[in-house]
């Protein structure tokens, strides 16, 4: 008898605490990235995301970023960058609570190479985060690696894949795990469309999420080049 008493509040602890934080629900990412060629080697990224507990309702965080890339060849290339993120980090809302800010400044190291038909593309990065919590503020450290696959099905169709690890620099060393599937449609040379699935692992929870991503890299070096 004990021991079903004490299953039934194991059970009953885990329900609650998915049902504050959300993780039984199917949330939503809507993100879109550009990369704008202004010379041979540098082209300027921009980013923005819009992230939700539930499908498009329940706001949980805005990501804001932007950066130079400066090319070193096709294949490799190197990002400075600054991000700006409003985050909710509660499921329920709550009429006193507020989200925290961050600044963050951010390295990226890109390679990219091929193997038969499938594209891979390695991404390195460290980030100084500045976080403001409202009553405190923190200063946070880490890198993260991210190891992307994408396979041409034909001239229009692409399969897409990743696996991001997130290391801490203090405190618990691991942050997060993101894997990733997704299907992409080239609509133009320079604009493409992808629908995928992310599952998001953290120490103690797990997210389910849906994306939809827009990808628009315009080159600008022909209009900069005329002004």
């Amino acid at each position: 008898m004990k021991k079903i008493l004490g299953l039934l509040i194991l059970i009953s602890t885990f329900t609650m605490k998915a049902q504050e934080n959300g993780e039984n629900k199917l949330g939503s990412w809507h993100m879109y990235f550009g990369t704008n060629k202004i010379s041979n080697k540098l082209s300027i990224h921009t980013e923005a995301q819009l992230r939700y507990y539930e499908q498009a309702k329940n706001f949980n965080q805005l990501l804001l970023r932007t950066g130079l890339n400066y090319h070193i060849d096709a294949n490799a290339w190197t990002t400075f960058g600054y991000g700006y993120i409003v985050t909710d980090g509660s499921f329920e809302e709550f009429p006193d609570e507020t989200n925290s800010i961050e600044h963050r400044i951010f390295e990226r190291f890109f390679l990219k190479n091929k193997v038969w038909e499938f594209n891979f593309e390695h991404r390195y990065t460290l980030e100084q985060r500045f976080l403001d919590f409202g009553d405190r503020n923190d200063v946070q450290h880490r890198m993260r690696y991210r190891l992307q696959m994408t396979l041409p099905l034909t001239n229009t169709f692409f399969l897409n894949f990743y696996d991001e690890i997130f290391i801490n620099l203090q405190d618990d060393a691991f942050g997060q795990n993101r894997l990733y599937a997704a299907l992409g449609i080239n609509v133009t040379n320079n604009l493409s469309v992808q629908a995928g699935y992310l599952k998001n692992h953290f120490s103690e929870a797990h997210y389910d999420r849906l994306q939809i991503g827009v990808t628009y890299n315009p080159d600008l070096r022909g209009v900069l080049k005329k002004k």
